[in-house]
């Protein structure tokens, strides 16, 4: 913002003596415009000093993605969207055959496992387990009555979520690739942490009969935005940054407009 060009000082008037021509008249007073000088950038110093943003669901240091900050205004906006209780998407990476105390790759060694065992179908019914049992959590904490009409509409437009705070809810889940040791998830989820996936990893390996640890979590989807509405660090001007307000505007109103 202060590297934009800035507005044009104030003017004010001032009377000041009339150049000397010599001719021996006496002193003139004239009027002229001039710059205020409070509003000179030497004066004045930085236009803008203090900005106020806010960060809408954190990732921590090992997790990394879509991540969404409010300016200004949009702070507020973040709030409401928080109280939307958006789905948020991840791709989660992990490895079969060893366990961490942290349960990353980069975590303490705990232990090592045989994961030759190990099938897509295998895999594919604990998630299925997963997702059902997360599927009768989403509908207790949603406090809808499912046998009513207003729970079929809401289920048909996708709406179905916590009305406040709940534990972390996994909506749905499904292997990506499995190419032994390494394999990939999509998870669709409520209310989570990274950690709280990295130990869902972690647990998937238990229930295969040996030990995962997590090797990446990525969002690539937070409520509304994705990663083609992402700005990179090397994309952080004033422009793009504008470009991206103006672009998710319409997106944010309707999902409000929709949820709210």
């Amino acid at each position: 913002l202060n590297a934009a060009p800035c507005r044009a000082p104030r003017q004010r008037v001032r009377f000041l003596p009339a150049p000397d021509h010599g001719d021996g008249e006496t002193t003139r007073l004239v009027a002229v415009s001039v710059p205020v000088l409070a509003d000179h950038p030497l004066v004045r110093g930085p236009q803008f000093q203090r900005l106020k943003i806010g960060v809408g669901h954190r990732l921590d240091m090992k997790a990394s993605g879509v991540l969404v900050l409010g300016i200004g205004h949009g702070n507020k906006l973040l709030t409401d969207l928080y109280n939307c209780h958006l789905t948020k998407v991840y791709t989660v990476g992990g490895l079969f055959g060893k366990a961490t105390d942290d349960f990353s790759d980069t975590g303490k060694l705990v232990e090592k496992t045989t994961f030759d065992h190990i099938t897509r179908e295998k895999l594919e019914r604990i998630l299925a387990v997963i997702q059902g049992t997360n599927h009768k959590a989403l509908l207790m904490h949603s406090n809808i009555d499912m046998k009513t009409q207003e729970a079929y509409e809401l289920a048909v437009k996708g709406l179905i979520r916590p009305m406040g705070r709940s534990p972390p809810i996994i909506t749905a889940i499904r292997c990506l690739q499995l190419v032994l040791p390494e394999f990939q998830l999509e998870i669709h989820c409520l209310h989570e942490t990274q950690q709280y996936l990295r130990n869902i990893v972690h647990e998937i390996g238990l229930e295969l009969k040996s030990s995962a640890v997590c090797t990446q979590v990525r969002r690539i989807r937070d409520g509304v935005f994705t990663l083609d509405d992402a700005l990179l660090r090397s994309q952080w001007n004033l422009q793009n940054v504008q470009n991206a307000i103006l672009d998710c505007q319409l997106k944010v109103k309707t999902e409000l407009e929709k949820t709210l």
